[in-house]
């Protein structure tokens, strides 16, 4: 880093020296890289957030109309289509805070994940295309396998929102099924639901992921990009897919269905049983078991 390492003319020395304090300050917590702005988060009209800011991992994002984000949000808003669902915004459009909803925690907020080293979470192989999230009231089943015996990932169903407007962080948004993808993440089933907001203004195009192609050429094929090689740029492997194929909406709505009802026996609502108790999840809002 010393000056003599500076092609001549390639910056003025004031700037090298701004470098160089970069790197060699990087871990004191002066310097914030652009993809991991301090800014207020853009959050729902009805959250509440607590005294941490966003970008530190006691952040927390509540609900004001709810207990908790995944048990007391109905699945499907009434009276909404039959392929219709509620879709929980966990990480605007173009937001690199890895956010996610904290199952074990006391009212399940929405607030950052953690690297390995406990440092928070973003991604790193850009910026995310669409808005990300889950369905309420859904769970990825351990003991539910597919074809090829890979278990759920044990959260609430994934959902990739492709339409163009960015949704605030914890909107609850009524949302039109088009079809699922099944990630196989480190030997896990990550299914992830495609679907468009019904106040996109393509919502009327698209009704299927022919639609989707249709109105915005390439989509399925950047979904598959992004689901396979997302964490690359973490020095990981790629991901695989079950199938290159997006599901029909049937298929995606039988996925819904099947991870309610795994949900209802998690709550003790339903009529199957839940193999294991130290599942460590808070499940005491009025919705699950409260």
């Amino acid at each position: 880093v010393d000056a003599n390492c500076v092609p001549s003319g390639f910056m003025v020395p004031k700037g090298w020296d701004i470098v160089v304090d970069y790197y060699r300050n990087i871990d004191a917590g002066r310097w914030i890289p652009w993809s991991r702005p301090v800014v207020d988060p853009g959050a729902d009209s009805r959250t509440k957030v607590g005294e941490e800011k966003f970008g530190s991992l006691d952040f927390r994002l509540m609900h004001k109309d709810y207990e908790s984000f995944w048990h007391d949000i109905p699945m499907k808003p009434s009276g909404g289509e039959g392929n219709v669902i509620n879709f929980v915004t966990e990480i605007p459009l173009r937001m690199t805070a890895k956010m996610e909803v904290q199952k074990a925690l006391p009212n399940n907020p929405i607030s950052q994940d953690s690297n390995d080293d406990g440092s928070p979470r973003y991604y790193t192989y850009g910026t995310p295309f669409f808005n990300y999230g889950f369905i309420p009231q859904t769970w990825e089943d351990p003991n539910l396998k597919d074809s090829l015996g890979n278990g759920g990932d044990n959260d609430p169903l994934d959902v990739m929102e492709i339409g163009s407007r960015r949704l605030d962080m914890g909107s609850i948004t009524p949302c039109r099924v088009l079809g699922h993808l099944e990630l196989i993440d480190e030997g896990e089933m990550d299914n992830k639901v495609i679907c468009i907001s019904l106040s996109d203004p393509d919502v009327n195009s698209i009704l299927t992921m022919d639609d989707l192609e249709r109105v915005k050429p390439g989509t399925t094929d950047r979904l598959r990009d992004w689901l396979k090689r997302y964490k690359t740029s973490d020095g990981k492997a790629e991901n695989s897919l079950a199938g290159e194929d997006v599901t029909s909406v049937t298929e995606a709505m039988e996925l819904i269905d099947e991870t309610h009802q795994r949900w209802k026996n998690l709550c003790g609502k339903g009529t199957g049983t839940v193999s294991t108790e130290d599942h460590g999840f808070w499940l005491e809002a009025a919705g699950c078991k409260g």
